[in-house]
């Protein structure tokens, strides 16, 4: 990463850190943000933030293990909304620490260097009894609720559950929000958006 670009980084790293005890509880479809007043939360909240802003550089998250998965953008099959490109770290799976995300999401646009753009940091854990209709193993993260059960996204990936914060591009409906009501998938040249898997039931 540039010099520059990397100073830029750690001052807004630092700059939500001291801001995060000041967010207000934003309400978006999956629930409430963290409790501003939960200082475990907003400490969790920016440890995440500072581990992976090093990830804004999409090579950086290559060189730690995080491989991309699935397909580069996917729509809300059940509404507004959309979400980027999964790269998963498969030591990371099952993580509830804010410092092992098990995915970074980035952009399906790239920069003028041919490279995308980090947008969200996602946890993921495994449903125990691989049943949808039940969800007593529901893992939390920041004092919220994970969504799911859902079928995996992918072949091989198992049901389970997820938490997605979208630490670096605004999302209308919430930071917590899985899905984010701004974006809309690009259509591919001859052909017609691909929607996400019926399966990814978030934000229902």
């Amino acid at each position: 990463m540039h010099a520059r670009r990397r100073k830029t980084v750690l001052t807004c790293v630092a700059a939500v850190s001291l801001g995060l005890a000041a967010v207000a509880p934003a309400h978006g479809v999956d629930g409430p943000a963290p409790d501003p007043r939960d200082r475990q939360a907003m400490r969790d909240m920016a440890t995440a933030i500072r581990v992976t802003a090093k990830y804004v550089d999409e090579r950086e998250a290559l060189k730690d293990g995080y491989v991309p998965h699935g397909e580069s953008c996917m729509n809300n099959p059940f509404g507004a909304g959309a979400m980027g490109y999964h790269y998963v770290k498969e030591a990371n799976w099952g993580s509830k620490d804010p410092a092992r995300p098990t995915a970074l999401l980035y952009s399906t646009e790239k920069d003028r260097h041919g490279r995308r753009r980090l947008e969200t940091v996602e946890w993921m854990s495994t449903d125990r009894d691989q049943d949808l209709k039940t969800s007593d193993d529901r893992p939390s993260m920041f004092g919220l609720p994970f969504d799911g059960p859902m079928p995996g996204h992918w072949a091989g990936m198992p049901k389970h559950y997820d938490l997605h914060m979208w630490a670096y591009k605004k999302n209308p409906a919430g930071r917590f929000h899985n899905w984010n009501t701004a974006m809309t998938c690009p259509k591919k040249a001859g052909s017609k958006t691909t929607p996400a898997n019926p399966g990814h039931a978030h934000g229902h």
